[in-house]
């Protein structure tokens, strides 16, 4: 009866009711997939706004730009380098701290927050300068948000670059602690390749 008692014992500590434990090795970090999910939600955002533009352009057929203005092709491409070279040096700083190289972390991310700074001050000076407003028309209302949309995406990265910059250069960040250098840096390679989109099809096509 007592060994009876222990195996059934035993065999009621095997048990498992409902789904299987998660095996923690495959999760994705809360931070890294909350970043993921954002970026899909601000994709969804960008597609609404395409959409917009081909509809003018490419249904309506329509002229891109209008008659009577010009987009600034030459300066948007300048500032279509310096954005994408604010993806070199973030980048730079992530393989620095993951190296415990503290001066390339504090050297790159400093680098792509001035970066940054700079592409966001070209683009209000193209607005100063364009000769034309969002209320003109349709192509002019359809540049203005895609162009809008992106800067404030821009603006809020600066904003997650500078916490990162004052962070590192307080010596927050270790090889081993660095998630919280990755995630605004996925971010910003995100507006990047977006801005490359945004470029191509608004002022190149």
């Amino acid at each position: 009866m007592e060994a009876a008692g222990i195996a059934h014992g035993a065999h009621a500590e095997h048990e498992h009711h409902g789904p299987p434990p998660a095996n923690s090795s495959s999760r994705v970090e809360p931070q890294l997939l909350g970043m993921l999910l954002f970026i899909i939600s601000e994709v969804m955002v960008f597609g609404a706004f395409f959409t917009a533009y081909f509809f003018i352009r490419v249904a309506q057929g329509n002229p891109w730009p209008a008659h009577g203005t010009t987009l600034p092709v030459e300066v948007a491409g300048v500032n279509t380098a310096i954005l994408v070279s604010s993806s070199f040096t973030v980048h730079w700083a992530q393989t620095a701290i993951k190296k415990g190289n503290r001066f390339g972390l504090k050297a790159g991310i400093l680098t792509t927050f001035l970066l940054g700074c700079s592409f966001l001050f070209i683009q209000i000076n193209e607005y100063a300068n364009i000769g034309f407003a969002p209320q003109d028309g349709a192509q002019q209302t359809i540049f203005y948000s895609l162009t809008g949309l992106h800067g404030a995406h821009v603006f809020i990265g600066l904003l997650l670059l500078l916490f990162v910059t004052i962070r590192a250069f307080r010596g927050h960040y270790t090889p081993e602690e660095h998630r919280g250098v990755e995630v605004p840096g996925i971010y910003w390679h995100f507006v990047d390749i977006m801005w490359i989109v945004v470029y191509t099809t608004v002022y190149v096509l």
